[in-house]
């Protein structure tokens, strides 16, 4: 799979701390300093790293080439009300711009399946058939679901369209079961990839987002995951798209057209962001527990990119009217 950007296992390289910020702490000559990192920790930006040279007097932080956000950030442009979380980050100059409750732990809906996809993509290949087992006769009252049954198959690429566009939850459990082996054994690469990534106030017990105990993400830990999906070609491609055809073969060997449309109503034409940007793409996630949830992927005319998350926005026409409201702080 060609990625846009190989990131790879990236931590980072950010700027050195100087030796002598840490001298009372850690004495001198070619000791190594002691710094200790505790992975519950609040704010995921400030992972540590062992310097491979014992000798270099510098600490160095996961987040060289990211936006860092510990307390919320004010912007006279905006002010976020009526939604629990919100943030904007600049790619390009690594600012954030806005920040609400950005490191505060809460339900992410399907939000989550941007960490489904990534995973799948990084341990799966597209061309992969998946095969649907009884797991994907989900139950649960609101659930979407793409009507797929036991024994229908489809290919990996197929079914991360399905996923991403349409937010089927039944698609997830295939994805899950077809790249991770069963569920539990997808939702523990998940989390692994994930701490990887320095995403460390979020945790994963499902590939779909559906509401459970422990099932759980920050703003800024979405914003480290998107970005992260964003390297490879065929997210991007997918985000992008306002609606998906496909065919796939049922249990019996018949074959069975599925049509859908995003679910990200900027790019249906529903809502516009401001004049001077352009909607890229993103992922939707709603549920009662989380509320109407959404990060985008946008541009300026100028083509720097912006990533923005709401997330427990109580209504859809709430959650796009603060989102278009927050994008206003690109300038």
């Amino acid at each position: 799979m060609k990625c846009t950007n190989d990131r790879g296992n990236k931590k980072g390289r950010i700027c050195a701390l100087f030796f002598c910020t840490f001298l009372t702490l850690t004495g001198c000559g070619a000791e190594k300093y002691e710094m200790p990192y505790d992975s519950n920790y609040q704010v995921s930006s400030f992972r540590l790293i062992q310097t491979a040279d014992a000798d270099a007097k510098v600490a160095e932080t996961f987040a060289a080439d990211l936006c860092v956000v510990d307390k919320d950030v004010s912007n006279s442009e905006v002010s976020i009300s009526d939604v629990a979380s919100a943030a904007l980050f600049d790619v390009n100059s690594l600012d954030t711009l806005y920040a609400k409750n950005a490191n505060e732990q809460l339900d992410p809906a399907s939000l989550t399946k941007v960490m489904t996809a990534l995973a799948a993509l990084k341990h799966g290949s597209p061309e992969q058939l998946l095969t649907a087992s009884e797991n994907v006769l989900i139950t649960e009252p609101g659930a979407q679901l793409c009507g797929i049954k036991p024994g229908d198959t489809m290919t990996l690429e197929q079914a991360l369209h399905i996923l991403l566009l349409y937010s089927a939850n039944d698609v997830a459990v295939m994805i899950a079961e077809g790249v991770g082996g069963s569920v539990a054994g997808f939702v523990e690469m998940m989390n692994e990839e994930a701490q990887a990534l320095g995403a460390t106030n979020c945790h994963f017990t499902n590939p779909n987002g559906l509401t459970e105990e422990g099932h759980y993400m920050t703003a800024y830990d979405l914003y480290l995951i998107f970005l992260e999906a964003l390297q490879y070609d065929l997210f991007n491609e997918i985000i992008q798209m306002p609606s998906y055809s496909m065919t796939y073969r049922t249990s019996d060997g018949s074959e069975r057209t599925l049509e859908v449309n995003n679910s990200n109503q900027y790019l249906l034409g529903n809502y516009a962001a401001p004049e001077n940007l352009t909607v890229i793409g993103g992922k939707t996630g709603t549920t009662k527990a989380a509320g109407h949830c959404l990060v985008l992927l946008s541009k300026d005319s100028g083509g720097k990119r912006y990533i923005s998350v709401i997330m427990n926005a109580d209504s859809t026409e709430n959650l796009y009217g603060k989102m278009t409201q927050l994008l206003g702080a690109v300038q």
